[in-house]
């Protein structure tokens, strides 16, 4: 499929809500934890088609503010795997020169989950190829929230006129500030919403729906949402002739 694609027209940031762990798990009559387990494919299969597409950025939705109030077993389950994965990619990711970073309250994480998090970042700060993004204890109101307080506060420290706060002054102060806005987000399970996923950064942003469950998601599907996306005209609210123009 990847031959099918226009290489010069690759989006530079890709969003994904991985979502389907859970039913997938119930239809092979498991526990939620054994499609936890079983997405790790899933991610793997990501992250290499983005990095073979070329793009710049992969943002993986693996755990909102809103899973905290899971059952507390599949949530210590979660956090194990989330060690185990880090700790076996790690070389993986040095030698195709991937560089992980994280967004969201992660130091509300368990200590080993954080300290292996911050181990890997560490070790991987200085990589050029692809940027793979973690939301992690993230969702997009709790990030307008503390984007809104640190400007607050340089208002109050008098560091910040009122009157010169725009746009581009709430996305300094955002999670991703410095990342370009995703132009494609996909998500899997069939569900139709973007469920409090970077709020602000998918304004203008192309969606893309699809109903293969998580764990099932491949390579082949990332490139079909791409194929999707390279048949779309993107506006930004002017009309198709100003932007054939």
């Amino acid at each position: 499929m990847k031959e099918k694609l226009d290489l010069t027209n690759i989006p530079k940031h890709l969003a994904i809500i991985m979502d389907g762990n859970g039913r997938w798990a119930k239809k092979k009559g498991a526990m939620r934890i054994f499609g936890h387990r079983h997405a790790i494919q899933a991610v793997k299969d990501a992250i290499e088609g983005a990095d073979n597409l070329g793009v710049k950025y992969l943002t993986l939705f693996s755990f909102s503010t809103e899973n905290w109030s899971r059952p507390q077993d599949e949530v210590r389950a979660l956090m194990e795997l989330l060690v185990k994965t880090i700790i076996d990619e790690i070389s993986l990711m040095m030698k195709n020169n991937i560089r992980l970073i994280t967004i969201g309250d992660v130091s509300s994480l368990p200590k080993s989950a954080f300290e292996k998090l911050q181990e890997a970042k560490k070790l991987t700060e200085n990589n050029t190829g692809l940027t793979v993004i973690l939301a992690l204890s993230y969702s997009g109101q709790w990030e307008l929230t503390q984007a809104t307080k640190r400007i607050v506060q340089k208002v109050s420290k008098g560091e910040l006129n009122p009157e010169e706060i725009t746009q581009q002054t709430v996305a300094d102060h955002l999670e991703t500030a410095g990342i370009p806005d995703p132009e494609l987000m996909i998500r899997t399970s069939g569900e139709y919403r973007i469920s409090n996923f970077l709020l602000w950064q998918l304004a203008y942003t192309e969606l893309y729906f699809t109903p293969v469950l998580w764990p099932d998601f491949r390579m082949e599907h990332l490139y079909a949402a791409v194929e999707d996306y390279q048949k779309r005209e993107r506006r930004f609210g002017k009309t198709g002739e100003q932007v054939k123009s």
